[in-house]
């Protein structure tokens, strides 16, 4: 499919109305940004970000780091006419990935080690048709993996050797019937000299190295690409292009308004003592290829909250508001995450996968405590309120029931004013928003080897159908008030262009309102006699946690070395000793 034609006049314009639509939307409530003194402030600079939200992530990206980025995107992607406007906007280069043209191979196979040749591996089918299927080069998919393997040789129509030097840690499952794909190889020289070529004039280029988005909590295994653009720079122009890693941390970032955590890194650097090498080509250029990635790897590690699942990961956010309640900076917070999730994974590593008892018992007590506190629907900085209301004098407590009744009409008024412009001109959109994010959601998950709920495309696919509806419908009420009202044009126009304000302060009062409707939500819940009870026990079932999560961490912290004893880590050096040490185990 060849991408929509384009007029570029009409383009820009556009694209400036989408972009104007996008930031009225304002789909992230709060973004924090964290290390923004890593960013050089001038000359060539590779970002590159995990992807754990689809297009948002771009969008993100480029408005928290101050430099102007021109991204890598999918053909398939720059082929849809509202992405595919903002990543002209953007000045994107759209690549070809082999995974969208993957075909469906017949029969089945087994893979078997070559002796003697270390990463190369025979194929042997079975009703499989090589011959005329596929050719030197193309790439080999296992069924339930998203990684592909190069065609070396074609022996038969059943029989075909492959090459995983590309593949870091490529584990063989060996003595296994499965299926596969075949995805033809493309020749991405055009992409490599377009991307140079920004670079060398000084710019900037932004990558998602995992080769497309997920709902994973942790990184996929990192394309080879940036590693090729980083060293094929340093090859044809003399540059050492610093490779800055982006953390894009969501909270809620599949729902409008949620949050994130941007966090940049501090640059990496491709090996100029191993340019020869790459020059060469063959196992040398693979070889140097993989020793960048998985520091490249090591660098985006550092700069997101990694876990082994999901719920491992609401977990350790909660312990570390258990941890320590006062009020943390953004990089506080991301720290102290880090450290209780990098410190679960050493825990299990010197435990050999069996932690001790007490960590058991104590993480059941933190997802009971959790899940009491989301079957009544309240949040953990609420349960302080709980124990001041515990302490309240007789006078304390009529004059709160005196102020409840005018908190109640304050958020009754707060909703109500948001309710006009929130039912007419928010409400359709939005839920005509989810169903369709829903059904894409559906489609994204089925077509997708790594995603595991496609979370991922959700806000995406709702803020894209949200900026063709949006100026529909405000184009629906100017047609009716012309049609069917008696006003005169100038007062039609002012009616029209007030539109976008109404709308976001809908957004805006809604949301007003709903907080407000949440800090009640304790007190309108301690209503009820089963409620309240639950409820008074929280601050200190909260309290008596605290103190044995503090005391364990005392216990086990001496063990778990730097990650304990250190005020300072250098996340990028940890997590390079850490992948070294997983190595020597292995």
């Amino acid at each position: 499919m060849s991408p929509p034609a384009r007029n570029d006049f009409a383009k820009t314009q556009i694209v400036v109305f989408y972009v104007i639509l996008l930031l009225a939307v304002d789909a992230i409530k709060e973004v924090s940004i964290v290390g923004t003194q890593n960013i050089p402030s001038y000359g060539p600079v590779i970002f590159t970000g995990n992807h754990a939200n689809q297009f948002i992530d771009s969008v993100v990206m480029l408005s928290t780091c101050r430099r102007t980025i021109s991204y890598l995107i999918a053909q398939k992607s720059y082929n849809r006419r509202i992405v595919g406007d903002l990543a002209w906007a953007m000045g994107a280069v759209p690549v070809n990935r082999a995974q969208d043209s993957a075909r469906k191979g017949t029969g089945t196979i087994i893979l078997e080690s070559m002796s003697g040749a270390e990463s190369k591996y025979r194929v042997v089918g079975d009703g499989t048709k090589f011959l005329s299927e596929c050719k030197v080069k193309d790439k080999l998919r296992f069924v339930g993996l998203s990684i592909g393997l190069k065609v070396t040789s074609i022996v038969s129509d059943t029989v075909v050797e492959v090459d995983a030097s590309a593949v870091p840690k490529f584990e063989c499952p060996t003595s296994s019937v499965i299926s596969f794909e075949i995805m033809e190889r493309i020749d991405q020289k055009n992409v490599y000299e377009k991307v140079l070529s920004k670079l060398a004039g000084g710019g900037t280029i932004g990558i998602f190295p995992e080769g497309g988005s997920h709902d994973r909590t942790d990184l996929l295994p990192l394309k080879a690409g940036v590693a090729l653009i980083a060293y094929s720079a340093m090859e044809k122009d003399g540059l050492s292009v610093p490779i800055v890693p982006v953390g894009l941390n969501y909270f809620r970032g599949h729902r409008f308004r949620g949050r994130v955590t941007v966090e940049f890194g501090k640059p990496i650097y491709a090996d100029p003592t191993k340019l020869e090498d790459f020059v060469k080509g063959g196992d040398s250029k693979v070889k140097v290829c993989n020793e960048v990635l998985e520091r490249i790897a090591d660098s985006m590690r550092s700069v997101i909250v990694s876990a082994p699942d999901y719920q491992t990961l609401k977990i350790i956010h909660t312990a570390r508001r258990l941890y320590r309640s006062k009020y943390m900076s953004s990089w506080e917070k991301q720290d102290l995450s880090r450290r209780f999730a990098e410190g679960y994974k050493r825990l299990l590593l010197i435990s050999d996968g069996n932690p001790p008892e007490e960590w058991l018992a104590l993480q059941q007590r933190i997802q009971d405590y959790q899940k009491e506190l989301d079957e009544l629907g309240i949040r953990d900085y609420q349960v302080s309120s709980l124990l001041e209301e515990k302490d309240e004098t007789t006078g304390d407590v009529a004059l709160r029931e005196m102020r409840l009744p005018f908190r109640i009409a304050e958020t009754i008024l707060l909703l109500l004013v948001s309710a006009l412009p929130a039912l007419f001109l928010n409400l359709p959109v939005g839920i005509i928003a989810r169903y369709w994010a829903l059904h894409r959601r559906e489609k994204a998950l089925a077509a997708s080897k790594v995603k595991i709920k496609g979370m991922d495309v959700m806000l995406s696919e709702k803020v894209v159908l949200c900026i063709a509806l949006v100026p529909s419908l405000w184009v629906f009420y100017g047609l009716i008030l012309y049609c069917f009202t008696d006003l005169d044009l100038p007062t039609i126009a002012l009616a029209f262009w007030s539109l976008p304000l109404f709308s976001y302060m809908g957004i805006v009062t809604t949301e007003a309102g709903m907080v407000d409707l949440k800090d009640l939500k304790p007190v309108l819940i301690g209503l009820f006699p089963s409620t309240r009870c639950r409820l008074l026990s929280l601050p200190d079932l909260r309290q008596r946690l605290q103190t044995d999560l503090r005391e364990f961490v005392k216990d086990i912290g001496p063990s778990l070395g730097e990650l304990y004893t250190d005020e300072k880590l250098n996340w990028a050096d940890f997590q390079m000793s850490l992948r070294r040490e997983k190595e020597k185990a292995m």
